[in-house]
């Protein structure tokens, strides 16, 4: 639908986006060593391995694994290290840049790294509650990402952000907007998607981590070093 190219929002705090920096590394090596130049029966057997499998975590599949090199509650944070492809982490990476450095700000250090792991492990959860039975696994940080994305609605609404809508006009609108859009992109993919059909794009997961993102945000308002707005 659209890309992020930039915003307008200055650091107000910290020096530089050191955590975001370090999770977008840690992503990119990551693929490199199980995606990028691997074949698609070892990529299976990663995310099988290391990805959220709804249907392992609830019981509801008869399958059994005969290597589980982790325990599966573990997959809630080893999932959203994983990518599919170039275009699935590409993806989830420039939406990280643009957005998470102001949250990073908003947040700490450290705060922020706790923030990105609950929103990820928010939508895993929220993606397992709506797909017990599901054997596909779940992989990539697009749920954490959300959450990024539901506290930079929240903190800097009137963000002005440059973004390629359609991936080719270039245009420069308020994060609320865009953003607030994206969101309900979500919730329609969602309600318009075929029972039973096999969805590639978790849309549960996108929406239970910026729910967590907005939640934790208003939770911890009063203690952040850049307060939301209103």
């Amino acid at each position: 639908m659209f890309v992020p190219l930039h915003d307008d929002t200055p650091l107000k705090v910290i020096r530089f986006q050191f955590v975001t920096l370090a999770i977008i590394v840690g992503n990119v090596v990551i693929f490199l060593m199980t995606g990028a130049f691997q074949s698609d029966l070892f990529l299976a057997d990663v995310a099988t391995s290391y990805g959220v499998v709804p249907a392992d975590l609830t019981h509801a599949a008869s399958q059994n694994i005969p290597y589980s090199p982790i325990p599966e509650p573990l997959t809630f944070i080893t999932y959203m290290f994983l990518h599919a492809g170039w275009l699935h982490l590409i993806s989830n990476m420039l939406f990280l840049w643009v957005f998470a450095d102001n949250v990073e700000d908003a947040f700490g250090y450290f705060a922020f790294a706790l923030f990105y792991l609950l929103c990820g492990i928010a939508g895993a959860l929220v993606h397992v509650m709506m797909a017990p039975d599901s054997p596909a696994p779940l992989i990539g940080a697009s749920g954490a990402v959300s959450g990024v994305i539901g506290a930079y609605v929240l903190l800097y609404p009137k963000a002005r952000v440059w973004i390629l809508l359609f991936f080719r006009i270039p245009l420069r609108i308020s994060a609320i907007w865009i953003l607030g859009g994206w969101f309900l992109l979500q919730v329609f993919s969602v309600l318009t998607a075929e029972s039973g059909s096999d969805v590639q794009v978790a849309w549960w997961a996108h929406i239970g981590g910026f729910i967590a993102g907005l939640a934790i945000t208003l939770v911890l308002r009063s203690r952040l070093l850049v307060r939301p707005v209103g």
